[in-house]
């Protein structure tokens, strides 16, 4: 087996409080906070995760793919860019998902469990290939100081080596 990794990296601020845009991260409604600027829903950890595939493969998701499908059309749902992204993978299996975000708001302590499965399900994946940290980092960044979230994402893949002979 050859075994490759990916990693993506996405962030958005939110948008002012009295805005009505939804706050959607890994798929789930946040109603604690405003959602985040951005032309689609601003899910950084499906973003980030689309990241880290483009990064496995090379074919630029977001951007590209997602950009289209967003602008041209009206399709917001970043869960369809993952799942768009998953398709280009080819014969590469996905073995785990590692995910950290650096938020101070909103607090993920009570739905990182629910946030795994749902990322589990998104993606075909068994619970025990998702794992999910969030920091406050601590309040150094714009993210820790509550102007919005960041998300990293690592992404490992196995595909079979063919053989020459």
């Amino acid at each position: 087996m050859t075994f490759r990794t990916g990693i993506g990296q996405d962030s958005h601020r939110f948008f002012p409080s009295d805005s009505t845009k939804l706050c959607i991260i890994a798929g789930l409604i946040f109603d604690d906070v405003p959602g985040f600027n951005a032309n689609s829903d601003g899910d950084v950890v499906f973003h980030a995760i689309c990241n880290a595939i483009s990064s496995l493969t090379g074919v630029l998701i977001l951007g590209a793919i997602a950009d289209d499908l967003c602008l041209k059309d009206g399709i917001t749902d970043s869960e369809v860019y993952l799942k768009e992204a998953m398709k280009t993978l080819g014969n590469q299996k996905i073995t785990h998902v590692a995910i950290t975000i650096e938020a101070k708001r909103p607090k993920f302590k009570n739905r990182l469990i629910e946030m795994r499965e749902n990322i589990a399900r998104v993606m075909n994946l068994d619970l025990s290939q998702v794992g999910i940290t969030a920091t406050s980092g601590e309040g150094l960044t714009d993210f820790g100081c509550g102007d919005g979230v960041q998300c990293f994402a690592i992404v490992t893949t196995q595909e079979p080596v063919v053989s020459s002979q």
